[in-house]
This record gives structure tokens, C-alpha cells and sequence, in this order.
């Protein structure tokens, strides 16, 4: 597991294991999105496998799917109130971590601006200039 932090509430990380979920809850996360659609990959676990350890552990899961490519604005105030009503900190995930962290840019749930967004994504690795136009 690769967790970079995008604030003190968010972190983002490639695909989680169902054995990575008690390490989470070790570090202190209190919540987890999976930002993956079900089966995007053969060997992706099941969300429900997944979400069932997290609440073994007293963590929160919320599934959001996002198809790599096509994050709608529905995806995106999704994921802005996730942020907003789960536990904190929070760990999203998807196939590299890379739509969590598009996501998170996005909805811009601190307020911050473009261009904070972008060098705090690239300070963790996600180019996001892609999103340039998008983000407001």
C-alpha cells in the first residue's frame, strides 16, 4: 500500500487489499472510497469483501466508481460529500490512486486554488494538468 496524503484528512492510494484494511485502521483511518468500478480488473477485491473488513474495524466505506476517463460532475459531488460526512482521515483508492486524487481536485473540498491543487497533486506524483480547465 502506497498512501500519499493530498491534506490531513485525505489520503490517496492504489488498490487496497482486504489485508491492507487493519493497517489503515492501525494508522488512524476512520473511513475508505474505492473509487473503482466492480471488475475493472480480475484480480481487484470485491468491494463488499473490502467494505465488510472496514466495518469489522469500525471504518466507514463508501463506494464510488468512477470509469477511468469519464469523471461526470455526479462523480465528483459524490465524492465532495463523502468528504464531507465520513470520519476522518480518510483513504480513497481506485487502480493507482490516481482518480481518488482527480476526484479530490475536482470537488476542491478546501477551498484551495487551482494551481494549489495541481502542485499538491504533483508533490504526491499525480500529474492532474490534464485538469486544468476543469478545476474552478
Amino acid at each position: 500500500m502506497q498512501l500519499k496524503k493530498l491534506t490531513d484528512e485525505l489520503s490517496v492510494t492504489p488498490q487496497i487489499t482486504v489485508e491492507d484494511v487493519p493497517e489503515l485502521a492501525r494508522l488512524g483511518y476512520r473511513s475508505i472510497i474505492g473509487n473503482r468500478p466492480e471488475g475493472e480488473a480480475p484480480d481487484q477485491p470485491a468491494w463488499e469483501l473490502l467494505a465488510a473488513e472496514a466495518r469489522r474495524l469500525g471504518l466507514e466505506a463508501r463506494q464510488i466508481p468512477v470509469v477511468p476517463g469519464q469523471i461526470g460532475d455526479a462523480d465528483v459531488a459524490a465524492f465532495g460529500e463523502a468528504l464531507r460526512d465520513l470520519p476522518r482521515p480518510i483513504a480513497a483508492f481506485c487502480r493507482t490512486g490516481t482518480r481518488s486524487a482527480m476526484l479530490w481536485a475536482l470537488a476542491n473540498p478546501d477551498d484551495l486554488s487551482p494551481e494549489e491543487r495541481l502542485r499538491i497533486a504533483a508533490e504526491q506524483g499525480y500529474d492532474l494538468s490534464t485538469l486544468r480547465a476543469r478545476l474552478t
